[in-house]
């Protein structure tokens, strides 16, 4: 018996007039193949992540540069103060974006050091459910917006399967009530590999496309776990690159292997025509990470590292349009150190042999890691002391870690690329090896507020009334220097209350964070408040000794505010700052009157 072919539309949005006439996205099913088209027209998923949503002046900057190299979608994990203006942009350049809707994680993991919990906190997934319904009315109607991605990872972050149920029933709320007021735009939800298909496919069925994060030849794989699980439905890979650490398992000297500059390469290159154009309902990817960095992820993933650019940035520019680099990325031969146990301190010699295709003058420098401690220390990547040249060979000296220690060799080239290796060293240190609290190590002044820019602490910490509290850390009415400062709005006449700037975020001392201000001598803020005679008890330190990661000093002196700004200083010399997790704690108490207090300007010197 002869099959008749079926061609199967699913129309997902209904057009109609505003200021501007919204973009329709459509699913497309032609002969069992699924597709997505965009106005009728075929749309081949091209996309990047999208890491400079705060850089609002250089916008045009990065979405002409994102067209020159191929792109035509962005993905977002979540919206934010700058959406409007980056969908604006982006649409000016004739580029699509995933608007992310974020979902809070179960327990800490790759991503941040968060725990919610799905099973009691009913009112933290209303505040979910109704920022999810707010994003997709206020942006539906844009042009730019491609799909809603709800989620990332969220299953992974989760320990128990009763969570991951609870957290399935939500989302089935939130992507059956999108659909009823957005025809418009698929829905698509993201998960790590495969660890949502199953959940999914029991409790969500308003989901239209599969979104699933996977690195390395993982991502040739997809298509058949979704047949396996007979799964019929389109997918995206919403992350992409190289193998990442979590899936390394070779070692050196117990750091794990980071995959070369040539790897990194050819895994989007190549692999983005082998393993994901070449996969009939695969509708794209999404390439992991347009963004600039100097911590750990950067050079492992980015596009830019120190703002120099990587092999990744080239390939995807030939994955997406065929064309091979502007300018070659130096390439490192050989880059090895000593086997042996060594003391810090101490200098050894480098083995080190490199090349550049265009013969250009070379900078040579060398950065290390730690990857031990807390979530910051581990990102961190600091400066190692070197000396020597590329004709007679270099050295560098052993920083005073303990344990295993990541060195990074960064060669520059004159067109601002940047080749880097890594290796693993075992070091000995006493002095680091009886540290209580590994966590992130500062340089001075270290700034705890500094005009609301890159904030190390986040004021996440109420207490008392903080129902009627409210705290703007971009505030740019009352200023004493810059732009911002921090305003603490407290509306009612009596009661007390608090607000303390912690790291991590939302944590009470559960969680290992906070930073190493070795060396500061003194702690020094200004503040004033909207009238004269307001007393407030600031300073800094909060977490106490009956939790597992308190804060090693705590410092405070009670202020009578007046209504012009003033600088406060608190002498720390004597003061244990190996591990400060809480860099500003405000307390006050109102008597007849509500009141509002600045701070600018919190320093460690």
């Amino acid at each position: 018996m002869k099959t008749k072919k079926i061609t199967t539309t699913i129309t997902l949005l209904i057009c109609f007039l505003s200021c501007y006439v919204s973009a329709q996205t459509t699913i497309v099913k032609n002969d069992s193949i699924w597709n997505l088209h965009v106005d009728g027209k075929p749309f081949d998923v091209k996309g990047v992540t999208f890491g400079h949503t705060d850089d609002v002046e250089n916008y045009d900057v990065y979405f002409k540069d994102l067209q020159s190299l191929g792109v035509n979608t962005i993905r977002l994990w979540a919206t934010g103060k700058n959406t409007a203006k980056l969908l604006d942009t982006a649409e000016k350049y004739n580029i699509k974006i995933m608007m992310g809707i974020w979902m809070r994680h179960g327990r800490p993991g790759m991503e941040d050091d968060d725990s919610f919990n799905y099973l009691k906190d009913t009112e933290g997934m209303e505040v979910m459910y109704k920022n999810a319904m707010e994003v997709v009315s206020t942006y539906k109607e844009h042009p730019a917006v491609l799909t809603w991605g709800i989620g990332n990872e969220v299953y992974l972050n989760m320990a128990t399967d009763a969570e991951k149920e609870a957290y399935s029933k939500l989302l089935e709320r939130i992507c059956s009530d999108i659909k009823k007021i957005d025809a418009t735009h698929p829905i698509t939800s993201v998960e790590a590999w495969t660890f949502g298909l199953d959940w999914w496919q029991k409790y969500v069925p308003s989901i239209d496309i599969y979104g699933l994060n996977s690195y390395g030849a993982g991502a040739n794989y997809l298509a058949a776990e979704l047949k396996k699980r007979n799964i019929d439905k389109p997918y995206i890979i919403t992350e992409y690159g190289v193998t990442g650490e979590w899936d390394i398992e070779a070692k050196k000297n117990d750091v794990k292997i980071e995959p070369s500059d040539q790897e990194k390469y050819n895994a989007i290159a190549k692999g983005y025509h082998d393993w994901i154009k070449s996969k009939p309902n695969c509708l794209g990817v999404y390439i992991f990470h347009y963004s600039n960095g100097n911590d750990f992820m950067a050079p492992w993933l980015f596009t830019h590292y120190r703002s120099l650019y990587r092999p990744q940035y080239w390939a995807i520019r030939e994955a997406y349009t065929g064309k091979k680099p502007t300018n070659y990325i130096p390439e490192i031969k050989t880059f090895q150190l000593s086997e042996e146990t060594l003391k810090s301190d101490t200098w050894i010699p480098v083995i080190l042999e490199v090349s550049d295709k265009e013969n250009e003058d070379l900078d040579i420098r060398f950065y290390y890691n730690q990857r031990a401690g807390s979530r910051k220390r581990r990102d961190q990547i600091n400066e190692l002391k070197f000396k020597g040249n590329v004709t007679d060979g270099f050295q560098i000296q052993i920083p005073k870690e303990h344990g295993a220690v990541k060195i990074y060799v960064n060669v520059q080239d004159t067109f601002n690329n940047v080749g880097i290796a890594s290796t693993g060293i075992t070091v000995e240190d006493e002095t680091a090896k009886n540290k209580k609290y590994l966590v992130s190590k500062t340089k001075l002044p270290f700034y705890v507020y500094k005009d609301g820019n890159d904030l190390p602490y986040a004021p996440t910490g109420y207490m008392g009334n903080y129902q009627a509290l409210s705290v703007d850390a971009s505030n740019t009415k009352e200023v004493y220097t810059g732009t911002h400062a921090i305003k603490i709005h407290y509306k009612e006449r009596s009661g007390w209350y608090g607000i303390a700037f912690v790291d991590p975020k939302n944590d009470w001392g559960d969680n290992l964070g906070g930073y190493e201000i070795e060396g500061a001598k003194k702690f020094s803020f200004w503040a004033k408040a909207d009238r004269n005679g307001v007393t407030a008890k600031i300073g800094f330190g909060l977490i106490d000794k009956d939790k597992p990661f308190p804060d090693t000093a705590k410092e405070s002196k009670e202020i009578k505010l007046t209504d012009q700004w003033k600088k406060y200083s608190i002498n720390v010399k004597r003061s244990d700052l190996s591990c400060i997790r809480s860099g500003l704690v405000v307390f006050a108490t109102s008597f007849g009157f509500q009141q509002t207090i600045y701070i600018d300007e919190v320093i460690f010197e």
